[in-house]
């Protein structure tokens, strides 16, 4: 029995529950999810937390009951007649393509239509528990009836289950939409539309500061700084097909002197215009133009989450223009850019998968050639994504695995001859005749604001000091202390330090704490004693032992840490 198995039994088992207690509820589907299962149901009442504790009270004896779960096939007549009185039930079974099995499955005295896939009895169901209830429209549609959807999750022990609700609790403390407005880093300002961030002081310094380092990697590789508008003729993007195979994760039109114009969802076609603005040679490439560029893409508002689904955001983007024999060596230096940023930044689980295009073209075995050399050339493992790539060619993604195991998808690596066609782009050969480059699009960190919002996951909030906001905060014991914590504050900052200084009127006590679940670095106190003697009592974060020390002793002692980014 898969995992799989068992929670698919376990959304039956809820769904029989649901019956026993609330026979008016109707039931529709209820599949296994990566996180456990769900099971949506029609009813006039909501679900509360209480009618979750009945029914997960009932879920266990229906779990110790050991029922065998039992199927038979059955005429689509059969389950029309046994669910007449349930309109989704008769659709479900309407919509079964012909010569396709309908089956019916029985526990106890529930009979569910489902194609199948359980656990032999609901007793080898080790554990269970019903997290949330929400809303959801039937099939996904919002012109369709909303109904409500009871999460729940099973393992096949209770130390397991045990386990997961742990990691969910650190998860909640780790999360970006709590920790980014406690530490006063961004917010989402719901009266200037959802998905859209502002970026408050501390949080644009410690996006300037990965952005500074990307920048850096980018110089080292010959990449010009390029910047193109927000906004572009739609004429753009019927060239490019992205009108036509993208337009549903597009802003509409905006209307100017009779012309239509959008704001861009990618910066590829910009780029692509400042390429062919100008002739070029074979000596010219490759050319490699990057952009910190802000796009705009429409995501309906129950897919918005924090940082990590919006509607505005800025990519880390960089398109190269090639020929075909340096293709492959482009791509591998870009990977090996990809792996610096995420190993800068403490990842070290990566994920690889080369996402094939769905319509297959003549140039993508040279594309996914291209691809695969450069993982294998690295050693890298990887694995197939049939038909996840993009409409103009495949690509690789890179997921990763955060501190506490959670896989995200960041870095994106493409391989395009699709656009360069589009636009009749050339550059002249040795052979003195026009050619056509290849293009590579990368974006490594993804956007900033996801980048940004699995960084602060990543580390809990706890920035490393060479990225925290401020890397130190000197705190006097007392008003009579003010001018030396100043004083101690400017020495720092000439070494190059983000230094803040507390000049509030609390107590010494509070002003730790205060400083503590602003997770600064590190907490300098100052007192008598350190004035006298040009010290600091040093406050690390994550250790409890205290120092005192020279200044000039922690400023060295903070440049190593930085320097070696610990």
């Amino acid at each position: 029995m898969t995992l799989d198995e068992l929670r698919h039994t376990a959304a039956h088992v809820l769904a029989y529950a649901v019956q026993d207690l609330f026979p008016e509820a109707k039931p529709t589907i209820g599949p296994s999810i990566d996180s456990g299962f769900y099971y949506d149901f029609e009813r006039a009442e909501p679900f509360t937390a209480d009618d979750l504790s009945k029914l997960e009270k009932r879920m266990h004896e229906i779990v110790k009951r050991d029922y065998e779960m039992t199927g038979r096939r059955v005429e689509r007549s059969e389950a029309l007649d046994r669910y007449r009185d349930n309109p989704f039930k008769v659709e479900l079974a309407r919509d079964i393509p012909e010569g396709e099995p309908i089956t019916l499955y029985t526990i106890g005295e529930f009979t569910d239509l489902c194609r199948g896939g359980h656990a032999k009895s609901t007793g080898e169901i080790g554990a269970v528990k019903l997290m949330s209830v929400a809303g959801a429209y039937w099939r996904g549609d919002e012109h369709n009836p909303m109904l409500q959807r009871i999460y729940g999750t099973a393992f096949p022990t209770q130390q397991e289950l045990d386990d997961y609700l742990a990691f969910l609790e650190e998860a909640a403390k780790r999360d970006h939409r709590k920790l980014g407005p406690e530490l006063d880093l961004y917010s989402v300002e719901e009266e200037a539309g959802g998905g859209l961030v502002f970026w408050h002081p501390k949080g644009t310094l410690v996006r300037s500061i990965v952005e500074n380092f990307i920048r850096e990697g980018l110089a080292e590789r010959g990449y010009q700084p390029v910047i193109t508008p927000h906004v572009v003729h739609e004429k753009l993007y019927e060239t490019s097909g992205h009108l036509e195979n993208f337009a549903h994760g597009m802003f509409g039109p905006i209307e100017v002197e009779g012309q239509r114009f959008r704001l861009k969802p990618m910066n590829c076609p910009g780029h692509i215009l400042i390429y062919k603005g100008q002739a070029h040679s074979y000596r010219d490439l490759p050319i490699r133009y990057s952009e910190f560029g802000t796009v705009y893409r429409f995501e309906r508002s129950g897919t918005l989450h924090g940082l990590t689904r919006v509607r505005g955001f800025t990519q880390d983007d960089a398109h190269l223009f090639c020929t075909t024999e340096q293709l492959q060596g482009e791509f591998e230096q870009t990977l090996d850019e990809a792996l610096r940023l995420m190993k800068a930044f403490d990842f070290d689980d990566f994920e690889y998968f080369l996402s094939t295009r769905e319509h297959r073209g003549p140039t993508d075995d040279i594309a996914e050639a291209a691809i695969r050399n450069a993982l294998e050339s690295r050693n890298l493992p990887y694995s197939l994504d049939e038909g996840g790539g993009a409409f103009y060619g495949p690509k690789l993604d890179i997921n990763l695995h955060d501190a506490i195991g959670r896989k995200w998808q960041l870095g994106t690596v493409q391989v395009d001859f699709i656009l360069p066609e589009r636009f009749e782009l050339k550059y002249r050969g040795s052979d003195g005749n026009d050619h056509r480059p290849v293009m590579i699009h990368r974006a490594l960190a993804g956007s900033m604001e996801r980048f940004f919002g699995v960084l602060i996951e990543h580390f809990g909030g706890n920035f490393p000091a060479w990225l925290a906001p401020a890397q130190a905060v000197i705190a006097p014991i007392s008003e009579h202390q003010l001018d030396y914590a100043h004083e101690v504050a400017a020495k720092l900052r000439a070494a190059g330090f983000r230094i803040d200084v507390d000049e509030s009127n609390e107590k010494l006590g509070y002003k730790i704490r205060h400083w503590k679940t602003q997770k600064v670095p590190f907490i300098l106190v100052v007192g008598k004693a350190e004035a006298a003697d040009g010290t600091v009592n040093v406050n690390e974060r994550g250790n409890e032992a205290k120092r005192t020390v020279p200044i000039d002793a922690f400023a060295a002692e903070l440049r190593e840490i930085v320097d070696a980014r610990r």
